[in-house]
């Protein structure tokens, strides 16, 4: 007891606290894939509402004698201005999580090959690309169906749920993935391919340029590689999105506009979300 007294008088205090292990994250800290999945689901909210009209124009024009002017003058006749957001329930319902599963995918994926701070060769871009958006497109391929299907202006459904109940009541389990190959084949390759032209394009951009210049000037960078790597993604992968050989790149216009705009404006969107929450 004299001892304790001796060592409080002299202005020292025993530490009975546990020891802290400072490589351990904290318990209100996200995980860096949660964190990823945040962000992306958020960019992906963001570009699904801005492009739709762009993706139903393209739906359309993959029916037989639609033209671009005369599909979208024909959706504005129909249901006016709000009419080029049809099928945004559906869209909101795919895209919002689907973005959010690939960057999520992406982030873990990175994160088993070391590679978490985006120093990607361009083998291990396309390849993870790929992985990455067929692990999504898999598990929301029902989505994608009603979607597609929704934006035809063939299908009358009147909502998600009975959409999803009258497929697989009418086809079954079937209906519900009708398409997924195709789909992978059009979106696996296009995700490859950009996360490779976009890395390599970010990689030859000064990295002062992309610290020094204000979080605008970066994000106008981000865009700026986004909007290139989209463009050689598209040209790269637009025929299998069509059909037949004349087919091959009907409706090409409309969809490297809203795949490329809407791929730039989520990895935006990604990249400033992430470095605000820590992940960069």
């Amino acid at each position: 007891m004299s001892e304790s007294l001796e060592v409080l008088s002299n202005g020292w205090a025993i530490d009975t606290t546990a020891p802290v292990d400072l490589k351990k994250p904290a318990d209100n800290e996200y995980h860096p894939v949660l964190k990823a999945f945040l962000a992306g689901s958020f960019s992906g909210t963001f570009s699904t509402i801005l492009f739709q009209p762009l993706d139903l124009v393209k739906t359309r024009l993959q029916n037989p004698g639609h033209h671009v002017i005369a599909a979208t003058v024909n959706i504005i006749r129909q249901d006016q201005i709000v009419g080029l957001w049809r099928g945004m329930v559906p869209s909101v319902a795919r895209c919002v999580p689907g973005v959010g599963l690939y960057f999520s995918s992406l982030q873990w994926l990175k994160a088993k090959l070391g590679k978490s701070k985006g120093d990607l060769g361009p083998m291990e871009a396309v390849t993870l690309g790929v992985v990455a958006r067929s692990m999504s497109g898999i598990a929301l391929i029902p989505i994608t169906v009603i979607k597609t299907r929704y934006e035809s202006g063939v299908y009358k459904y009147t909502s998600l749920g009975g959409a999803l109940k009258a497929i697989y009541k009418a086809e079954g389990i079937r209906g519900l993935s009708c398409g997924l190959g195709p789909t992978l084949a059009r979106d696996a390759p296009f995700s490859g391919l950009y996360l490779m032209f976009y890395t390599q394009a970010k990689q030859n951009v000064p990295k002062e340029w992309l610290s020094g210049g204000g979080a605008g000037a970066a994000s106008a960078l981000h865009f700026s590689c986004g909007v290139a790597a989209g463009v050689a993604a598209s040209l790269a992968t637009n025929p299998a999105d069509t059909y037949g050989v004349k087919g091959y790149f009907k409706g090409a216009v409309p969809r490297m506009l809203r795949r490329t705009l809407m791929a730039a404006m989520a990895w935006t969107v990604f990249e400033e979300i992430t470095r605000s929450m820590g992940l960069k």
